[in-house]
């Protein structure tokens, strides 16, 4: 399965660069468990923010950054198969939970929920 990992990355952060860092590296903790248990893990940051400075944005937030955030991760559900979402807040991963949720995919919330694929 192509699996979206969603969780905070801005939130809680007040926009300081190391904790979006961390954050971000929290989400990208879970990325090769998940390839080791066969599926193709996706983080929508892994798109969208190098699209973002290339856009031009100065900082979170800024129009740049709002045209690109959220719209790859919801585009990007299209495609995905299920959607682990890990926990603290985060606004724009519940969004996430929401478009998966009317998808009908499948929304885990730990990794252990995640079952492994299929041998080929």
């Amino acid at each position: 399965m192509l699996i979206l990992i969603a969780g905070p990355y801005r939130s809680g952060t007040n926009d300081n660069p190391e904790l979006m860092k961390k954050n971000l590296e929290k989400l990208e903790s879970v990325a090769l468990p998940l390839f080791r248990k066969g599926h193709v893990p996706f983080i929508g940051e892994w798109i969208a923010l190098p699209l973002i400075h290339l856009a031009g944005s100065q900082q979170p937030g800024d129009k740049a950054w709002e045209e690109i955030q959220y719209p790859v991760a919801h585009r990007m559900l299209e495609k995905c198969d299920a959607i682990l979402r890990l926990e603290g807040a985060s606004k724009g991963a519940d969004e996430d939970v929401k478009v998966a949720k009317e998808r009908g995919l499948p929304i885990y919330y730990s990794l252990d929920e995640v079952p492994d694929a299929e041998k080929k």
